[in-house]
């Protein structure tokens, strides 16, 4: 009879309940061992597209039922998957990576374990966690951010409020949105470092560092298809601005109370309130 590392027979069945299945975002190879035991011996399949999910499954000579589920599923659809898992063991795929990572799963996994259904996780690729390790940015911390806006405004709106962030940013894009959101971002931050990892895992991986500026004008010049992960180096020392703690005060004493003025330039600041507290007495003085 045989066995995996940890001793479980391959041919019993898998006990009940949902599992999460990373699969390869590029090269099939990278599929994990025991991704492809628990494909083997799962019920039914889950996945964003059966097209897609039908085709890993015939590379592994594995044939099951496939359950198209993604985020446009109802209700009533994700209930009656739940409820199937209560008798049977589902296997979760999406068309690449890591499911719920920007792919659809999370109401199915949150209904699943509001359902008290054993939820079993099975870590593997990930385009997000691959373009990081690969671009030479700083990975002690690390932002993922999903998939900017499409809209020019709030595509702005977006970055604006990840400013401050004293992290790596890491966003999923398409490749005919990638120059408008490197210009946006050449226009924001135009002296971070930026990196666009594509074509990941695959024979021809590219991963192209430097300005927002000049990779907008590279991809202009080379439009790149599939989905890009796109990476942007956390703030420098360079881009903090100068603050006037004096002008702010200022301003605010003209309608506002010293301690007011103090807590509401401390608050945009976030400079000590009792030293603005102490120089707005200062300047209310003067």
């Amino acid at each position: 009879m045989n066995s995996d590392a940890s001793g479980t027979s391959l041919s019993e069945p898998l006990p009940r309940g949902l599992y999460i299945v990373a699969t390869p975002i590029g090269n099939l190879g990278d599929i994990t061992l025991r991704a492809v035991d628990i494909l083997r011996r799962c019920d039914a399949v889950a996945c964003e597209d059966t097209r897609v999910a039908g085709k890993l499954l015939k590379h592994l000579d594995i044939s099951k039922p496939l359950i198209r589920h993604d985020d446009h599923a109802s209700e009533k659809a994700c209930d009656a998957l739940v409820e199937r898992m209560h008798n049977e063991a589902v296997a979760l795929v999406s068309d690449a990576g890591t499911p719920l990572i920007s792919d659809p799963g999370y109401r199915l996994v949150r209904a699943a374990r509001e359902a008290g259904v054993a939820v079993t996780t099975l870590p593997g690729p990930c385009a997000a966690i691959a373009g990081l390790t690969l671009a030479g940015l700083p990975t002690d911390r690390f932002l993922f951010a999903g998939f900017l806006p499409v809209k020019d405004k709030a595509r702005g709106e977006a970055l604006q409020a990840l400013a401050g962030i004293d992290a790596t940013l890491v966003f999923y894009e398409s490749g005919p949105r990638l120059v408008k959101s490197l210009e946006a971002i050449a226009d924001m931050w135009p002296a971070r470092e930026v990196a666009v990892a594509r074509e990941l895992t695959k024979l021809y991986e590219e991963c192209r560092t430097g300005s927002a500026a000049g990779l907008a004008a590279h991809y202009s010049e080379h439009p790149p298809k599939g989905e890009i992960v796109l990476l942007v180096a956390p703030p420098g020392a360079e881009e903090a601005p100068e603050i006037d703690a004096d002008a702010m005060l200022r301003e605010a004493l003209a309608s506002l109370k010293p301690s007011q003025a103090a807590a509401q330039v401390g608050k945009a600041t976030g400079l000590d309130r009792k030293a603005l507290y102490a120089r707005a007495m200062e300047l209310k003085a003067e």
